[in-house]
């Protein structure tokens, strides 16, 4: 048996390069890299850094119970944008979506030069379930 377990889920864009969506290692899991891409299409989100991590946030869920979690299960995220000037646009969507007053998950944002597909933003999102 691998120590390592890939996972997948319709509700998520279906890789167009050889990866995994999620990985389990124990109680640990990993997503892949997440840019804003419609799930029918395969298209990149249209309108910015708002509505991209809107989509990203929108597709983890859609995904989540297909990988037997929730959100209270994520212990933290890496944000990686190309206009890190517009990270209040990161910071509206992600407060749609985590109420204040949860256990949130750590977070670390990164700017970077270019992301894949011309994205503005990527994330990635780590869970731990026993």
């Amino acid at each position: 048996m691998n120590a390592v377990e890939a996972l997948s889920s319709a509700a998520l864009p279906q890789p167009r390069f050889r990866y995994s969506q999620m990985t389990k290692a124990g109680s640990f899991f990993q997503t892949a890299g997440m840019v804003a891409l419609d799930g029918e299409s395969g298209e990149l989100e249209p309108g910015g850094v708002y509505l991209e991590t809107k989509k990203i946030l929108a597709n983890l869920l859609a995904a989540l119970p297909d990988f037997g979690l929730e959100l209270t299960n994520m212990s933290s995220a890496r944000i990686f944008t190309t206009k890190f000037e517009k990270f209040t646009e990161v910071n509206a969507a992600w407060e749609e979506v985590f109420a204040q007053g949860d256990a949130l998950p750590a977070r670390t944002a990164v700017g970077v030069s270019a992301l894949p597909l011309g994205a503005s933003v990527e994330i990635e999102f780590c869970f731990y379930k026993k």
